[in-house]
């Protein structure tokens, strides 16, 4: 998948979604947006509990291919929320990452 075509599903996704919601007032939906971000960083945490069998009662119930499918949503869900926020989502990504890129490899940082 290209990063055109990637932007194109979150743009696809982010449209869907707005159009399924009750209406609202566009800073409730972006702030619910927001929110479900949290919710998805949870059922990471849920994940890795269940793959490590942290919970006794629970045992191993969950796998690190389900960790892996936690943390896709997590990125999705990022995506469509920052694309939520402005409809420039893929050029503030790139300029941000290029920002992180630059600061986390720089070896005086």
């Amino acid at each position: 998948m290209s990063d055109d075509d990637l932007w194109e599903s979150i743009d696809r996704i982010e449209d869907r979604l707005a159009s399924a919601q009750p209406s609202r007032p566009p800073q409730e939906a972006l702030l619910l947006r927001m929110l479900k971000l949290s919710e998805e960083v949870g059922e990471v945490a849920e994940a890795v509990i269940g793959a490590t069998g942290q919970n006794p009662r629970k045992g191993v119930s969950h796998t690190w291919d389900d960790v892996q499918s936690e943390l896709c949503d997590v990125i999705i869900t990022a995506a469509v929320a920052l694309r939520t926020l402005t409809p420039e989502a893929r050029e503030v990504f790139a300029m941000h990452l290029a920002r992180v890129t630059d600061r986390s490899l720089d070896p005086g940082a």
